[in-house]
């Protein structure tokens, strides 16, 4: 999705828009603000991760910041 949101959807069928607008901020997920870089985000089960990248969130790190 455009604007640093990403579109999840979990085990249970159910789907959460996640901002992540709020994480860039932080100094360990500045790099995430280069889009091209963001856009290379992997599933990894119980985790997301950015290829190339030391960043990850978990699952229920998404699932309590999604709406």
């Amino acid at each position: 999705m455009e604007d640093y949101q990403l579109l999840v959807k979990f085990d249970d069928g159910i789907e959460k828009k996640v901002d992540l607008k709020p994480y860039i901020q932080l100094p360990v997920f500045s790099i995430l603000k280069d889009i091209n870089i963001f856009q290379k985000v992997i599933n990894k089960g119980y985790f997301i991760e950015w290829q190339g990248q030391e960043i990850d969130l978990s699952a229920d790190t998404l699932w309590h910041d999604g709406k």
